[in-house]
C-alpha cells in the first residue's frame, strides 16, 4: 500500500514523500503519549464509582434506626420523582372485556383499556374459577420476549388456581404492541430490546423514559383491577422476571397500593452491572439515576415495610454477587423497621427467569401475604394455548385493529409540536438565561474554569509544513489529542480549520489530498479526536450491535452520572477554542469547525455558546432531534441525546441564534 501510494503522488508530481513516510501508518497518527482501549470507559467509571461511594455513605449513616432509614428510603423517593418526568392527566380508561378463554378451575378474560387516549394496552386477567369475590390479585409484568403475555402464562395459572387473580400485561413494544412494524404486523427489528432502546432514545429527548411509559401503563392496568367489584383492593401483589423484574423494581417505589412484590432475575447493583456487563437495554436505565444516587436496592427499599420476595439464579447472567450484597441491604433495613420475615431471598440452581422453584416459591410468599394462606402450593394443570387463542385484537397488533390507535412516535411527536409556543418564548429571553439552560442539559453547571496545560508528544519539520502532536490536558477531563500542520506560506490572515471527523482525525489525514489543499492556501489544520472517537474509541465489542450505537455503553453510562456524552464533548471543544488563543503559534487566527456525523450536534452547541468560532460547517449529520422522535430506526442516537431537551430547543432552533455562521453542507 506503502508504494502505491508513492507511486501515485510522484506521478502528479507532489514530490513529498518524506510526509507520506509519515503519514502512511495509523501510529504515526497517534498523539497520545499512551494507548490504552477502554480509557474513555474508565475514565466515567470513575464517575460511577465515586456516586455510589457517597451512597453507600449515606445509607450506611442511616441503617441505625427506623427514623432514619425512612427519612432515607424517602429521599430516595424525592431523588425517583425528580428524574422520572412528567405523568399525564388520568383520563377514562375505556376498558373492555373482548372475549373469554377457558382454562381448567380458571378462565381468562382478554381485555383492552387506553393508558391515555389512543395508547392501548392489551392483557390477558387469569381469574380463579368459583372464587368468592373479592379476590386478591396481581399483575404480572412481562419479561422481554417478543409475544409479551402469550401464549400464556405458568406463574398466571398457578397463581389463578391458587385463588389469586393476576392481570398480565402486554408491554410497549411486545406482544400486541409493537411499534417498529410494517404493513403486516412483522417487527422490522430484532426484538423488543432493540425497540425497547430505539423509542427510548426519543422518550429521552422529551423528558421521559421507556421506563416511565411502562410505569405509567401498568400503573393504569392497576386502576382498572381496582375498579373491578370482584378484586380486593387492598390485596394486591405485583411480580416480574428480568425486563419484568425492571418493571416491577421502578414500579413499587411510586405505587402504595401494591401490598407484595416479587423480583426475579434483575436484582444486582447497578454499579457492579455497569462495570462488569455495561448498559443493559433502554427500558431498564432513567437517565441521571447515577448523579441521584440511586442504585437498584434503592428503587426496591422504596416498598419497605411491604413484604418483598427477591428471586435469583446462581448461573444467571445477573450478577448474584451483586444481589446478594444488595439483598443484605434489605435485610439490615426490614430488621431495624422491625419487620425481618418480610422479606426473603430465594437462589436457586438455574440461570435466567422465572423457572419452577422460583415460581412455587412465588406463589407460596403471595398466598402468605394476600390470603394469610400457608397451605402448599396446588399444583397448575398443564394448560397449553396457542397464540391466537389469547389475542385481545383481530390482527394481533393495536396499531393495525384499531383505528383510534396512536403509534408511539406519533403521541411523542404531538408532544413536541405541543411545545413549539414554549420553545418559542424559552429562545425569546436573553441570552445569557438561553445559556444557562443550555449548559444545564448538557450535563455542565458553567464554561470550564480549569486551565489547559499543552504537552507537544511529537514534531516533524516538512518541506511545505511543520507538523505537531499534543494532548491537550484539562483538569479533570479527558486528554484530547491533535495534530497541528502549520503552511510554510501562513500569514496572519491565514484561518485555522479545526476538522472534527467522526471515523478519527486519522481518516482525514490518510488522505493526502486533504493536506494538499489546505498547503496550497496556507490554511492552518488542526486535526483532533475528541474523548470516545479516534484514539480513545471504545472496543466495538463493549456495545452490543443490537442497540444501534457503536457507542451506546459509554453514552448510557454519561446520561446515567448526569454527563451527557454530547456535553463532555462541547468542553473539549472548549478546551480546542481554548488551545487556539494560547498557542503561540495560532492565536489571534479565525477558526473554521468542520464536522461529520456524531459530532455534529455537539459543534452547533459549541458554536453558539462561545463566539471565538467564526464559522462551522457540518455534513452527514443529524439536523433536528424531532426526526429521531419521528425516525427512532437510526444509529448512534444515544450519542446525541439531551434529557428533556425538545421542551426547549432543537438544534435547528441553535443554528438559527447562530446568525448564519452554522450551516449544513449536504
Amino acid at each position: 500500500m506503502l508504494e502505491i501510494k508513492n507511486f501515485r503522488f510522484s506521478c502528479i508530481g507532489i514530490g513529498i514523500l518524506a510526509s507520506i513516510n509519515i503519514l502512511s501508518s495509523q501510529n504515526e497518527f497517534r498523539a497520545l503519549t499512551w494507548s490504552q482501549s477502554t480509557a474513555f470507559n474508565s475514565y466515567l467509571m470513575r464517575d460511577v464509582h465515586q456516586q455510589y461511594t457517597e451512597r453507600q455513605n449515606a445509607i450506611n449513616e442511616a441503617l441505625v434506626s427506623s427514623e432514619k432509614i425512612l427519612k432515607y428510603v424517602e429521599g430516595c423517593r424525592e431523588r425517583y420523582q425528580k428524574i422520572i418526568g412528567d405523568f399525564p392527566e388520568k383520563e377514562s380508561l375505556n376498558a373492555q372485556i373482548v372475549d373469554k378463554v377457558q382454562g381448567t378451575d380458571f378462565y381468562i378474560e382478554k381485555i383492552i383499556f387506553e393508558s391515555k387516549p389512543g395508547r392501548y394496552v392489551t392483557a390477558n386477567l387469569y381469574m380463579p374459577e368459583h372464587a368468592i369475590a373479592p379476590i386478591p390479585a396481581a399483575l404480572e409484568l412481562c419479561g422481554h420476549g417478543l409475544n409479551g403475555k402469550g401464549p400464556f402464562s405458568d406463574t398466571a395459572i398457578l397463581l389463578a388456581i391458587n385463588g389469586i387473580a393476576t392481570l398480565v400485561v402486554d408491554p410497549i413494544s411486545q406482544g400486541e404492541r409493537l411499534q417498529l412494524i410494517d404493513k403486516e404486523g412483522n417487527p422490522l427489528t430484532r426484538g423488543a430490546t432493540t425497540e425497547h432502546t430505539l423509542l427510548n432514545a426519543g422518550f429521552n429527548l422529551i423528558g421521559t423514559s421507556f421506563a416511565a411509559q411502562e410505569y405509567w401503563d401498568n400503573h393504569r392496568a392497576l386502576d382498572y383491577l381496582l375498579a373491578r367489584s370482584d378484586i380486593d383492593s387492598e390485596h394486591i401483589g405485583v411480580f416480574g422476571s428480568s425486563g419484568g423484574g425492571t418493571q416491577t423494581t421502578y414500579f413499587i417505589g411510586l405505587d402504595p397500593r401494591v401490598k407484595v412484590a416479587s423480583i426475579c432475575s434483575f436484582f444486582s447493583t447497578r454499579e457492579r452491572t455497569l462495570e462488569l456487563q455495561g448498559p443493559s437495554d433502554g427500558c431498564q436505565h432513567i437517565p441521571y439515576e447515577g448523579r441521584e444516587q440511586l442504585e437498584i436496592s434503592d428503587f426496591v427499599l422504596m416498598m419497605a415495610p411491604r413484604p418483598l420476595l427477591i428471586l435469583s439464579g446462581k448461573y444467571d447472567f445477573v450478577d448474584l454477587w451483586g444481589a446478594k450484597q444488595g439483598y443484605k441491604e434489605l435485610q439490615q433495613a426490614y430488621q431495624i423497621l422491625g419487620v425481618s420475615d418480610k422479606v426473603d431471598m430465594l437462589i436457586v440452581e438455574a440461570g435466567h427467569g422465572l423457572e419452577s422453584k422460583k415460581r412455587e416459591k412465588l406463589v407460596s410468599w403471595f398466598k402468605l401475604w394476600l390470603k394469610n394462606d400457608k397451605l402448599p402450593v396446588k399444583v397448575a394443570p398443564q394448560e397449553k394455548f396457542q397464540l391466537s387463542d389469547i389475542l385481545c385484537t383481530s390482527k394481533g397488533q393495536v396499531n393495525l385493529s384499531l383505528p383510534n390507535a396512536v403509534s408511539i412516535m406519533a403521541e411523542n411527536v404531538v408532544q413536541v409540536d405541543e411545545w413549539a409556543l414554549h420553545r418559542e418564548k424559552f429562545l425569546a429571553q436573553e441570552k445569557e438565561i438561553v445559556q444557562a439552560k443550555v449548559l444545564e442539559l448538557l450535563g455542565l453547571k458553567e464554561f470550564p474554569a480549569a486551565k489547559i496545560r499543552i504537552e507537544t508528544t511529537g514534531y516533524n519539520l516538512m518541506r511545505e509544513y511543520e507538523q505537531y502532536k499534543f494532548q491537550i490536558i484539562r483538569e479533570g477531563e479527558m486528554p484530547i489529542p491533535c495534530i497541528l500542520i502549520i503552511p510554510v506560506n501562513t500569514t496572519t490572515e491565514s484561518p485555522i480549520d479545526l476538522r472534527l471527523q467522526e471515523e478519527g482525525k486519522a481518516a482525514f489525514l490518510s488522505e493526502y489530498s486533504n493536506i494538499a489543499t489546505a498547503l496550497a492556501k496556507g490554511t492552518i489544520l488542526l486535526l483532533a479526536d475528541l474523548r470516545g472517537l479516534g484514539e480513545t474509541t471504545d472496543p466495538a465489542n463493549y456495545s452490543d450491535v443490537k442497540y444501534w450505537n457503536r457507542e451506546y455503553r459509554n453514552a448510557m453510562v454519561s446520561m446515567h452520572i448526569g454527563r451527557p456524552i454530547i456535553g463532555q464533548r462541547v468542553i473539549d471543544i472548549f478546551t480546542l477554542l481554548d488551545f487556539c488563543s494560547e498557542y503561540e503559534l495560532i492565536k489571534n487566527h479565525p477558526i473554521n469547525v468542520y464536522a461529520n456525523g456524531i459530532y455534529g450536534p455537539a459543534v452547533i452547541h459549541a458554536a453558539y455558546l462561545d463566539n471565538r468560532i467564526s464559522s462551522v460547517k457540518i455534513f452527514r449529520s443529524v439536523k433536528t432531534w424531532k426526526d429521531f422522535i419521528i425516525h427512532p430506526m437510526q444509529r448512534d442516537m444515544y450519542s446525541n441525546v439531551l434529557y428533556g431537551v425538545l421542551k426547549y430547543y432543537d438544534l435547528l432552533d441553535l443554528v438559527g441564534l447562530s446568525r448564519g455562521s452554522i450551516s449544513f453542507i449536504d
